[in-house]
């Protein structure tokens, strides 16, 4: 399969959120219907570029994967079929969601991939990758406070977005996320 490429972005090396933040600014270099190829090593850009991607209205074609090189594939929309990208607008500091830990009715979730979430994770928290979220919503109890976490609170973000659309109605964004938390840990 041959897909015609107006612009590629080298992401490689490069760790949420920049992988992301480098896609909107090449897509702004971009005419409607035109594609953008990004190449990443950072195993979580394949979630972040899907719902990114959903978020904004542009169309994902699709990943490859080559030599531990994830190429994605993102179509621009044309004006009429984009949305406006809203940062979640609840929000809470690593600080108070530390006041939090243990409390009936809290679920903490970890929205990181796997071997982020094996490092260093928040205890009672509960691991959901982005990528998986769709898949796994029954997992959760929607009548809990859903408190979620990422690494710098781009993907819990999204996360947040895509519960809240689910009918999830007690749901907060973590920011700026376990880049910067300094409560305990667990690893494995």
């Amino acid at each position: 399969m041959s897909i015609k490429v107006n612009q590629v972005l080298d992401a490689k090396g490069l760790v949420c959120p920049m992988p992301i933040v480098r896609t909107k600014k090449a897509m702004d270099q971009l005419n409607s219907g035109e594609v953008l190829e990004i190449q990443a090593t950072d195993k979580g850009s394949l979630a972040d570029i899907k719902a990114w991607a959903n978020s904004t209205g542009h169309q994902y074609l699709g990943t490859n994967e080559e030599e531990e090189v994830l190429i994605h594939y993102l179509r621009k929309a044309d004006p009429s079929e984009t949305k406006e990208e809203v940062d979640y607008p609840h929000v809470i500091s690593n600080e108070e969601l530390e006041e939090k830990i243990g409390e009936v009715g809290v679920t903490i979730l970890d929205v990181r991939e796997p071997a982020e979430y094996a490092f260093a994770r928040i205890p009672q928290s509960i691991s959901i990758p982005l990528g998986e979220l769709e898949q796994r919503l029954g997992e959760l109890n929607q009548q809990d406070a859903i408190y979620i976490i990422c690494r710098t609170g781009n993907r819990s973000a999204m996360a947040a977005k895509h519960l809240t659309d689910h009918g999830f109605t007690n749901v907060i964004n973590v920011k700026p996320g376990m880049t910067q938390w300094t409560g305990k840990v667990e690893t494995n």
